[in-house]
């Protein structure tokens, strides 16, 4: 069956601190003025498809096969010392290494990952997963400003491209109104939150 969703990928919100460290160098980056004084998280949305695209303005814009479709969604964290980098790193690993498929030959289920198979992963960044209830109508008060978040989700997107084949890893249009098309395997949807990993 295919579903659609419209994801709108701005955001407002309290200032957060994005820190990210390469795996490789101990060195860190500061997105912000404020560094320290505040942290950063990310949630996911991730759902095994057989296919899935992204159009905005009538154009689809990006398009896989099988693999995993993962709205992103950054925000500021209450958890004690959450941070960007770690937050990246956590949502990359379990992206990449989540067993969500069957091992077909050994008739084994959740056995292989989207790396394993060679599978595709597209990419949405999601400003709505931080999103809570004040009566009906909803706040947006604990996701990132479009600035900062943009920072975070290139980020995410370069580690997944660093640690995966990068013609594999394929996103949205940060800010842009998309519509967001998919065909949902199973149905199988995990959630993740860098706070209670």
């Amino acid at each position: 069956m295919v579903t659609a969703s419209i994801a709108r990928s701005t955001s407002s919100g309290a200032r957060g601190l994005l820190r990210f460290r390469s795996r490789s160098s101990s060195a860190t980056t500061c997105f912000s003025s404020s560094c320290g004084a505040n942290r950063s998280t990310m949630k996911a949305v991730v759902q095994r498809v057989l296919s899935a695209s992204v159009e905005v303005d009538g154009k689809v814009v990006s398009s896989i096969d099988r693999g995993l479709v993962c709205l992103v969604g950054l925000g500021k964290s209450d958890a004690a010392g959450g941070d960007g980098d770690d937050a990246a790193d956590f949502i990359a690993r379990k992206i990449l290494n989540g067993r969500l498929w069957e091992n077909e030959e050994k008739k084994k289920p959740w056995d292989k990952s989207v790396t394993d198979l060679d599978y595709e992963i597209l990419l949405v960044s999601q400003f709505t997963l931080h999103g809570q209830f004040k009566g009906n109508r909803p706040t947006f008060h604990q996701s990132l400003p479009p600035g900062e978040a943009k920072m975070a989700y290139e980020n995410l997107v370069s580690l997944l491209r660093s640690r995966y084949k990068p013609e594999r890893v394929k996103d949205g249009v940060f800010g842009a109104m998309m519509r967001v098309s998919l065909v949902n395997d199973g149905p199988v949807t995990i959630t993740l939150d860098s706070d209670t990993k």
